[in-house]
């Protein structure tokens, strides 16, 4: 579920009150593919609790160009909600979620494997912190970009 700043903030101190572990990892996730699946699955294997930081659709626009995201982020959100893995879906405006993780404090941070830990926004943060930084290997090749290249071509085609 969607939760502010401050309420997500208050629920994270619970849950370490109670001794949970809480991953953290964020993205854009436009167009919600199996990758997309397989790695909150296995970023929530990682702890108890899953939170997932959303890029706004005005930060997206910065960081993929002009034509993106093709779900805006309430769409975005809704379906990220809905995935069982996820607890808690967060919506950030900035072009990194370095504020969040400040604010949230992890125990876990995840990335996929095409980012080295110590490029990892935050990773210094939850190291500092006693937490850990992890990669996600990914198991299959998609990925939005490719999903769009190949409409994109199909369309050429005709």
């Amino acid at each position: 579920m969607m939760e502010s700043l401050p309420e997500l903030r208050s629920i994270c101190k619970r849950l370490k009150s109670e001794g949970k572990k809480i991953v953290f990892t964020n993205g854009c996730f436009d167009l919600i593919h199996a990758g997309h699946i397989d790695y909150l699955s296995k970023a929530k294997a990682m702890g108890d609790v899953l939170i997932v930081g959303l890029n706004t659709d005005d930060s997206v626009s910065r960081l993929k160009g002009k034509m993106r995201p093709i779900l805006n982020e309430h769409e975005r959100l809704f379906i990220l909600s809905n995935i069982k893995p996820v607890d808690y879906v967060i919506l950030f405006h900035e072009d990194t979620p370095q504020k969040l993780i400040e604010e949230l404090l992890p125990d876990v941070l995840v990335k996929g494997e095409d980012w080295d830990i110590d490029e990892i926004v935050g990773a210094n943060v939850v190291l500092a912190n006693g937490g850990e930084v992890k990669n996600i290997k990914f198991v299959n090749d998609q990925s939005t970009s490719k999903i769009i290249k190949k409409i994109v071509a199909g369309y050429k085609d005709n």
